[in-house]
């Protein structure tokens, strides 16, 4: 789905302001080490959808059940940060193109071996 020009602003900054919480205020040992790779949100704003990678694939579901038990915390967060009518609806993804383009990767090296 295409976004509007303002939906897509809207997402870089709780993309930008997001990385900087979980990374300086969050303390939930479950999420650990991840890098958000999108944000899409909805065209009224309400919802957003946020993307998130892992190192370990064996970390993911951790992490994942961190994030959501975090949402609270990092909606209030996003609140006082982003002046907002208001503040979407977070929604965390497992963000599997990362993964599936290191596979294919090992993929062609494989074959260009050949």
């Amino acid at each position: 789905m295409r976004s509007s020009g303002r939906a897509q602003k809207v997402a870089d900054q709780i993309q930008r302001e997001l990385s900087e919480i979980l990374h300086r205020e969050l303390r939930d040992p479950r999420v650990g080490m991840i890098t958000l790779t999108g944000v899409d949100v909805s065209p009224d704003c309400s919802h957003a959808t946020v993307y998130f990678t892992c190192l370990d694939s064996a970390h993911v579901e951790q992490a994942g059940k961190g994030l959501r038990h975090a949402t609270g915390f990092l909606r209030s967060q996003l609140g006082r940060r982003i002046k907002l009518f208001t503040t979407p609806e977070l929604h965390f993804k497992y963000d599997e193109s990362v993964e599936r383009g290191a596979r294919l990767s090992q993929l062609i090296d494989l074959a260009n071996k050949h």
